[in-house]
């Protein structure tokens, strides 16, 4: 299973969801012509999405408190979506997921999809949200 490109098609259906212009099946119907994906990498992506709609308003508390003097409707659609899909991933995390790998994935893509820029800032709030998250679990 290719998690990278299950997160590629999760972000590109949370994009599409931010616009408010489509349901969560256009979006992923969407996504899925956009990022072939085998089965497995499909139900991944939903489950992301899924995840990540579920916990909306916490994950957008979550990057609002590491944004600090930024609000979250300011960031950039890709940016935000790329931060709500890593925070659903950090909140629902997988015990073979390891939280590195997380924003690994997300800076990755965020270069893929955005820009080298954003990689480095999207690096920074996961790095504050994970930071908080391991506290508060501690």
């Amino acid at each position: 299973m290719s998690r990278r490109t299950a997160r590629a098609a999760a972000m590109q259906a949370l994009y599409q969801l931010d616009t408010g212009l489509v349901s969560v099946s256009s979006a992923l119907e969407y996504a899925f012509q956009a990022t072939p994906l085998r089965e497995q990498d499909e139900q991944y992506a939903r489950e992301l999405v899924a995840g990540a709609l579920s916990r909306l308003e916490e994950i957008d508390s979550l990057v609002s408190e590491a944004l600090a003097d930024w609000a979250i409707d300011r960031l950039a659609k890709v940016d935000r979506s790329l931060l709500r899909l890593a925070v659903s991933e950090l909140l629902n995390q997988r015990p073979d997921t390891p939280v590195a790998a997380i924003i690994n994935e997300c800076i990755e893509l965020a270069k893929e999809y955005s820009t080298e820029e954003s990689s480095r800032f999207v690096n920074g709030i996961l790095g504050a949200i994970a930071r908080k998250l391991c506290v508060n679990q501690q």
